[in-house]
């Protein structure tokens, strides 16, 4: 009878242990699911802050041009380098968002600056920028949705259960996502 009470004693340590075992990888497998989350999240948002960079590098060019044709436009090109400025020191994803979108509001009235002047429209370096900035804009749209897309996906596994207790266990926090501009949301009127 002695015997029977150690073997019982022994199978509940082992049925315990193989339950720790099993709660183990789970919680390594739910823990490696959100790193790898994180990780694409934080690829597609190097993807967005490259585009941006080649964006900030482009601006000089352009604003050098268009001085070059209206440099009585002193207040836009001033505005346009100010908001590239901010946007260069913009650290977190909400603030990279708000600065990038004066800058594109800044970028699109130097744009339409050039309306006004038919020999700066006419300049071919003028027309390259203009055209590697517009490609650039296409860019940065694309590498917006695609963080936009694995933020929600890492967002909405960390919100659902377990894997919200384990990613608060080890300090997992959603990410922002990029807004759209104000401008861009805005449907232009169109009068005939």
């Amino acid at each position: 009878m002695g015997g029977s009470i150690f073997v019982g004693v022994g199978l509940v340590v082992i049925i315990v242990v193989v339950i720790a075992i099993i709660l183990a990888f789970y919680v390594m497998g739910v823990y490696n699911g959100l790193q790898r989350l994180r990780v694409a999240t934080q690829s597609a948002l190097s993807g967005i802050d490259v585009q941006l960079k080649r964006r900030h590098d482009l601006v000089p060019n352009l604003v050098s041009t268009v001085q070059g044709y209206a440099s009585h436009e002193k207040g836009t090109l001033e505005a346009v380098i100010k908001a590239r400025a901010s946007a260069m020191q913009a650290g977190t994803v909400s603030e990279k968002s708000a600065a990038e979108g004066q800058l594109s509001g800044a970028l699109g009235r130097l744009m339409a600056i050039a309306e006004a002047y038919p020999d700066l429209k006419a300049n071919q370096n003028f027309l390259q920028l203009q055209g590697e900035l517009s490609g650039l804009e296409n860019g940065i749209s694309q590498s917006r949705g695609n963080y936009n897309g694995s933020a929600q996906g890492f967002n909405t596994t960390l919100a659902q259960f377990p894997a919200n207790i384990i990613g608060g266990m080890f300090s997992f926090k959603a990410f922002d996502f990029f807004k759209a501009d104000e401008a861009d949301r805005s449907v232009p009127v169109v009068k005939f």
